[in-house]
């Protein structure tokens, strides 16, 4: 009886590794590749094909390679680039591809690490290509996007001819600097000149401030000159003016002339107590102290 039992069980056990190796479930997100022998038979879930679910093969004598249907990125080494004016750039760069053809793939790459070493060393060698050609302005700023979209089409190109199976979705440019022993001399010579720069500047300030000092100071000096003249100028209007109008007033009145101009003397000098003065008490000088402008002689 037990080894009635051990009979089925040993059976039992056959037929499921029997089933495990003659059904397979094939996802949608991948293809699958029946190899026989080492020589690939069919492809099942190809690209632009529907055909995900459970499938057969003969057990023992053929094996599956499954290939992912998706999108797939990948980022190659830096590599240190020289452009057309002989500069080092360090390039960073990624490509996204998918698998186009599984059986040309397989028979072309094997499996994916080959696929990735392979896809590595070609789009290098574009960029290689493609940068070499142009200066290191052109990669930094002003051609990257158009170096990208060649980068791309001459991939797309290589990839074809090398059978590889892909197909060549994008292609791009993450980073381009100098090299880390270069960027410490650039950054030298960057900040020497802006030095430079600057000092030609203050250079240029302060001779243009000097020189508008300079006119300020002679535009003073003239506008000064022009009003001391104008004011002496009005000076001597007005003193001769004066003179004038005294001489009419004088003119007029002689006797009242010669009475204010007395009272203006007086005022003059007797203005301060502390004065003192010397003088014959029948000087002119006193004449109005003894009589008025309009009254008679001394007697």
């Amino acid at each position: 009886m037990n080894r009635r039992w051990l009979g089925w069980i040993v059976l039992a056990v056959g037929l499921l590794i029997v089933v495990f190796n003659t059904f397979f479930i094939v996802d949608q997100r991948e293809s699958a590749i029946v190899v026989r022998f080492g020589d690939p038979e069919r492809v099942i879930n190809a690209p632009g094909r529907s055909e995900a679910g459970l499938h057969m093969k003969q057990p023992f004598v053929e094996d599956v390679v499954r290939l992912d249907r998706r999108n797939l990125g990948q980022e190659v080494d830096q590599e240190e680039i020289i452009s057309s004016d002989q500069q080092r750039l360090v390039v960073d760069a990624f490509i996204r591809y998918r698998i186009g053809d599984p059986l040309q793939f397989y028979r072309t790459l094997r499996d994916e690490r080959t696929a990735t070493d392979r896809i590595d060393r070609l789009l290098n060698s574009t960029l290689r290509d493609i940068l070499g050609s142009t200066t290191q302005t052109e990669i930094i700023s002003t051609r990257r996007a158009e170096l990208m979209q060649a980068s791309r089409i001459e991939m797309q190109r290589r990839a074809k001819a090398a059978r590889f199976g892909v197909q060549v979705i994008d292609v791009r440019i993450k980073r381009a600097d100098l090299p880390a022993q270069i960027q410490a001399s650039v950054f030298r010579r960057m900040r020497t000149a802006r030095e430079q720069i600057a000092a030609q500047t203050r250079a240029m300030g302060e001779q243009q401030k000097r020189q508008i000092m300079a006119t300020a100071d002679k535009t003073v000096t003239i506008t000064l000159a022009t009003a001391t003249e104008e004011a002496e100028t009005t000076r001597g209007q007005g003193d001769a003016q004066r003179t004038r109008i005294f001489a009419q007033a004088y003119g007029r009145d002689p006797a009242f002339a010669a009475f204010y101009r007395s009272m203006q003397a007086y005022d003059a000098s007797l203005a301060n107590g502390d004065t003192t003065l010397v003088i014959a008490p029948d000087s002119d000088f006193f004449k109005y102290f003894e009589r008025g402008p309009g009254g008679a002689g001394r007697r």
